[in-house]
C-alpha cells in the first residue's frame, strides 16, 4: 500500500531499479561479493560501458560499494551495502509473484481448475 501521506516516495526506488540490467545486477551482488568480470560473464551480453554506468549509478545511490585493490593485477571488488540488502524483500516478492502469475505450468495448471 502506498503511503498517502507521502505517494512520491516509489519514484525513487523506481528510478534505482529500472532496466533490465540493474534488476540483474541487482540479482548476481545478492549472492555475495563480484568482480567486474564476474559480473560481465554473468550478464553477458552487457556491454563495460552499460555495466560500469549501472553499478555507478547503484553506487551513488548507496546501493553498491566498490573496493579498489591495488596489487598487481588491479582489481575491484563490488558488494551491496547495508541499504542495497534491505532490497532483497522486494526481489523476493517479484519472484513469487512471477512463478504464481508468469509460470507456465503454474498458469496452465490455475486456468484448469476455474
Amino acid at each position: 500500500m502506498i503511503d498517502p501521506a507521502c505517494p512520491a516516495a516509489i519514484i525513487p526506488l523506481l528510478e534505482i531499479l529500472e532496466g533490465k540490467w540493474t534488476l540483474l545486477l541487482l540479482r548476481d551482488l545478492f549472492n555475495g561479493i563480484r568482480r567486474f568480470g564476474e559480473l560481465r560473464r554473468s550478464l553477458h551480453p552487457i556491454s563495460p560501458k552499460t555495466l560500469t554506468e549501472r553499478l555507478r549509478m547503484l553506487e551513488e545511490k548507496g546501493i553498491v560499494t566498490r573496493t579498489i585493490f591495488s596489487e598487481v593485477p588491479l582489481h575491484v571488488e563490488y558488494e551491496l551495502t547495508e541499504r542495497g540488502r534491505r532490497l532483497q524483500p522486494i526481489f523476493s516478492a517479484m519472484n513469487e509473484w512471477a512463478q504464481e502469475n508468469l509460470c507456465p505450468e503454474k498458469v496452465g495448471r490455475a486456468a484448469d481448475a476455474n
